[in-house]
């Protein structure tokens, strides 16, 4: 039997506005996967290092830089690992990947929550001159209409203009100043999590193009991950930039969430479908 989570790497950073690099990133979280200083255990006790759990898929490789054609080799990429019942973990890349991922996934499933932790809430509806922006790619997903809720947390970087778009498409935002309040977090449809990196404080995650002090923790991160009530049915880890990295800690970082992310979605998986027998 297939294993039904598949990883694939999206190393696509041309949309950066800012500093380039996080194209690099998926070997370099592998290599942190693998690293003989840890191991293939989740922290629920999920040896990921089990046949028949995941399978990495490689990177996708892109013929040139027009973002508008490798948006449509993703979208078209993605859409053939969930044809056949597949749930699929991404790695950037920048930001901007999420939009032709969850594009696809919105052609699978007819409605979807989407869970997505930042320091930025991603909404402009164009910055630099670029709607495909990785500063956009929350603007372009909404505009879709097929998005049941956008839950952003961690945001600390709000303009009037990200404000103006939040209210525009209801978008729930919990601030890091404002994390105190949110209590235990429940969704009704099926949630794609989208996690960039950069959510985290500097302090835990250097190699990030963007620094904005502040940030979670990455015990606070995990617990958000493990403890929301809904079903995870894909994600994505985006933004890390190897560039700015200090003795690889951001990609053991990322390497760890990869555990956490996939093991999440291989118990939901399993429950769902025997509640879908029962």
């Amino acid at each position: 039997m297939k294993p039904a989570i598949k990883v694939l790497g999206v190393p696509d950073d041309i949309n950066s506005s800012f500093m380039r690099g996080s194209s690099a990133a998926p070997p370099l979280i592998r290599e942190a996967l693998y690293s003989a200083s840890s191991n293939l255990f989740s922290e629920s006790g999920l040896n990921l290092d089990q046949k028949g759990i995941w399978e990495d898929l490689g990177d996708i490789k892109f013929s040139g830089e027009v973002a508008v054609e490798n948006f449509k080799k993703i979208k078209n990429v993605v859409k053939d690992v969930l044809a056949s019942d597949q749930k699929l973990v991404s790695l950037g890349g920048d930001h901007s990947i999420s939009w032709p991922v969850i594009d696809a996934h919105l052609e699978v499933w007819s409605s979807l929550d989407i869970l997505h932790f930042d320091a930025h809430p991603d909404l402009y509806d164009n910055l630099l001159d670029n709607k495909l922006s990785h500063a956009s790619p929350f603007a372009r997903i909404m505009e879709t209409g097929k998005v049941n809720r956008l839950v952003q947390i961690g945001i600390r970087t709000l303009n009037q203009h990200q404000r103006e778009q939040a209210e525009k498409f209801g978008v729930e935002i919990y601030e890091m100043r404002d994390l105190a309040e949110l209590n235990a977090i429940s969704f009704s449809k099926p949630v794609y999590c989208s996690i960039d990196i950069d959510v985290l404080d500097p302090a835990y995650a250097p190699g990030v193009s963007h620094f904005e002090p502040g940030g979670l923790s990455t015990r606070e991160l995990i617990e958000y991950i493990n403890n929301f009530s809904g079903q995870l049915i894909g994600a994505d880890i985006v933004e890390y930039n190897p560039r700015r990295d200090f003795h690889n800690l951001t990609a053991m970082v990322a390497s760890k969430l990869l555990k956490e992310v996939v093991t999440r979605i291989y118990y939901d998986n399993n429950k769902y479908k025997q509640e879908k027998n029962e």
